[in-house]
């Protein structure tokens, strides 16, 4: 159980904003495998306060897509905090501000990893958002640090939000600098933890319940947020969930179960996109569904090359026959 204000998740997974990746569809069919809660793409608190069409659209859900959070990018506390409002207005259950992203044309103009080394700006931005907001959880997702590798920078964030009145923290084990490579210090994340009074969920290289089981060993965490490991594995959620309750692990899925799975997102990207956009975008979800597979560097070329939904069905019903 995680309990964040009034908000409680029975489960302590929770699964990461990931930019062109947790989508409606996505989040639907992990919905469907046992994930419990998920965050929406990164929101841009700009776009949100303009009422982008785009952002506006990425924010669409459904009934069945509940619990949901929205993460929030941006560096100017005002913009931060009336975008928040108007997520809450809009019915999200969770804010997260993000101090974590290290992608340039956001860390350039001060926002993501950035407010890492800005810890007065970063208050003001807290406190902001969470001023602006009465019902739903705070919380700040960050690295462990701009480039200093100790997790310092990290811990004297964490301290700036839980001051500012945040619900939570949740930190990546690894630096900008690092961006998605090496590995992920999960006794980082156990110092931010030893730091603070309020929850800390950890992140960063958790593909498996073993992982999981390890990283809240080593870092004392409170939660465990999920990032990549999921893509093309809705499986995952049941797995960990089963590792931390000391059950035996389910037996992985048949290449018949993958298969339909796939089919089913597409489908359901589909009626969320357009049939344009679905297949474009889904020229990357198929590789992640296969990406273990024999044969999956020669579907992820035949699939590159598909202009119709009736040709990658086609594609992926045939796939290891």
């Amino acid at each position: 159980m995680l309990k964040l204000k009034n908000f409680t998740l029975k489960s302590r997974i929770i699964q990461s904003p990931m930019a062109g990746c947790t989508d409606l569809a996505f989040r639907l069919i992990a919905r469907e495998k046992g994930m419990e809660f998920a965050f929406l793409e990164m929101v841009s608190a700009d776009a949100l306060v303009r009422k982008n069409h785009k952002t506006l659209q990425l924010m669409q859900s459904t009934e069945k897509d509940k619990p949901l959070g929205a993460q929030l990018v941006g560096c100017n506390p005002d913009t931060m905090g009336e975008a928040a409002a108007m997520i809450e207005e809009m019915g999200f259950d969770w804010i997260d501000i993000n101090c974590g992203c290290p992608v340039p044309k956001i860390t350039s103009p001060g926002g993501g990893s950035a407010l890492l080394i800005e810890p007065e700006k970063s208050k003001k931005i807290f406190e902001a958002v969470v001023n602006n907001t009465k019902r739903v959880p705070v919380t700040v997702k960050m690295r462990k640090g701009y480039s200093d590798p100790s997790g310092n920078e990290a811990v004297r964030l964490a301290k700036v939000a839980e001051d500012a009145g945040c619900s939570a923290v949740t930190v990546h084990g690894r630096t900008r600098s690092q961006g998605y490579s090496g590995t992920a210090d999960w006794e980082a994340i156990g110092k931010v933890k030893k730091a603070l009074k309020i929850p800390v969920i950890g992140n960063g290289d958790v593909t498996s319940g073993e992982d999981a089981k390890r990283l809240i060993n080593v870092s004392g965490c409170d939660g465990v947020m999920i990032g990549r490991g999921a893509l093309g594995n809705p499986w995952l959620y049941k797995s960990i969930e089963r590792s931390l309750n000391g059950e035996a692990p389910e037996e992985k899925p048949t290449l018949d179960e993958i298969k339909q799975t796939a089919l089913k997102h597409l489908e359901l990207e589909i009626q969320a996109e357009g049939e344009y956009v679905a297949i474009l975008r889904f020229r990357k979800i198929a590789a992640w569904y296969f990406k273990e597979l024999p044969g999956s560097a020669q579907l992820r070329a035949r699939i590159n090359l598909m202009i119709s939904p009736a040709q990658m069905r086609q594609a992926i019903s045939d796939f290891g026959m």
